[in-house]
């Protein structure tokens, strides 16, 4: 019998509460690493995890469409996240912006139709000292100028090709 993609996924996230756990308290820790895998997290992910955990499903959409880190709809490789604080716009935030939405092509909340980039919002990065900032994945760039803009990108889209696991190891300026 062949496995859908429906069953392959509810294998993984029964792993994943294996490893991480069958309790309310690894909730975030397996929607983070569907999350990272499948660049979305769906209704149908939600009802696994909730029955595997034992709660209600509207407990994992709770914390799904609380946490924009997590989020429902789908997002690309790269989620590209500009931090919007009054300090970051004091220290050209909009410049930042403009360039990141003509490189790319798209506004704040889409991605590109490749599904390489997302871009969205983040409210503070902790970096009020040294913005505009923003994050990649996980990767955070301080003092971003427009020009800095189009070398973070390029070295995203050089990454792209590469091997998901060798993408890990590219290192961000």
């Amino acid at each position: 019998m062949l496995m859908t993609e429906r069953d392959r996924l509810a294998a993984e996230i029964a792993g994943l509460a294996e490893k991480l756990g069958r309790n309310r308290t690894s909730l975030i820790p397996i929607l983070l690493e569907v999350k990272r895998k499948y660049h979305t997290i769906d209704s149908y992910a939600m009802q696994v995890i909730a029955d595997l955990l034992a709660i209600h499903p509207v407990e994992v959409n709770s914390v799904v469409s609380f946490y924009a880190f997590l989020g429902d709809r789908p997002q690309g490789k790269y989620v590209i996240r500009l931090c919007r604080t009054l300090s970051c716009d004091m220290a050209g935030k909009s410049r930042v912006r403009r360039q990141l939405e003509n490189d790319l092509g798209i506004t704040f909340g889409e991605t590109t139709a490749d599904g390489k980039f997302t871009l969205d919002w983040a409210n503070c990065m902790g970096m009020c000292d040294q913005g505009p900032a923003l994050l990649v994945n996980d990767r955070i760039h301080t003092r971003v100028t427009p020009e800095s803009v189009h070398e973070i990108i390029e070295t995203c889209r050089r990454a792209f090709g590469v091997h998901a696991a060798e993408a890990k190891e590219v290192v961000f300026k």
